[in-house]
């Protein structure tokens, strides 16, 4: 297990859907295990393979106050989304130093194969449910400015262009 390094936008890999995962393997478990070590030394509340690198439909999240209960995802589908819309500050380690407010549906369903290879469901609420759409956003090859109007997004690319 290890912390890997994010990929610098405007990394190509970042706007290619990944791949799907046809089983969970050892590899993929060893791959999940590192994004979770990713993911606490930002620290994030999710990650996205294609993130670090991994072009496969792989995510982690874990939104819990606690901590260690990261939810492992390959293939999510969001099944339904909430009507009603959560609005949260996101942000992205592979354009470090801006973040913009996105309005997302507040919960939805998802269906993945977990951490045994098995179709699983899970309704995320909340921050979770924020997350996992931005990973499913990633794994589709899109950034979380993609959802701002151009001129958010032309404002936020150039002030994170003025950073690095």
């Amino acid at each position: 297990m290890s912390v890997r390094p994010c990929l610098p936008w405007p990394d190509r890999r970042l706007r290619v859907a990944a791949d799907p995962v046809d089983e969970i393997t050892d590899e993929i478990r060893g791959i999940w295990d590192d994004m979770i070590d990713t993911m606490e030394a930002m620290p994030g509340v999710g990650l996205a393979a294609p993130q670090i690198g991994v072009m496969l439909r792989l995510a982690v999240v874990d939104g819990s106050t606690e901590r260690g209960r990261a939810v492992r995802l390959a293939n999510p589908e969001i099944l339904h989304a909430s009507v009603e819309l959560r609005e949260h500050e996101e942000a992205s380690p592979n354009l470090p130093g801006v973040s913009a407010k996105l309005k997302r549906p507040r919960a939805v369903t998802v269906r993945f194969l977990n951490d045994r290879g098995m179709v699983d469901r899970r309704d995320f609420v909340g921050i979770e449910a924020t997350c996992v759409q931005h990973q499913i956003d990633h794994l589709d090859g899109r950034m979380y400015f993609d959802r701002l109007s151009k001129v958010k997004r032309d404002m936020l690319l150039r002030k994170a262009r003025k950073m690095g």
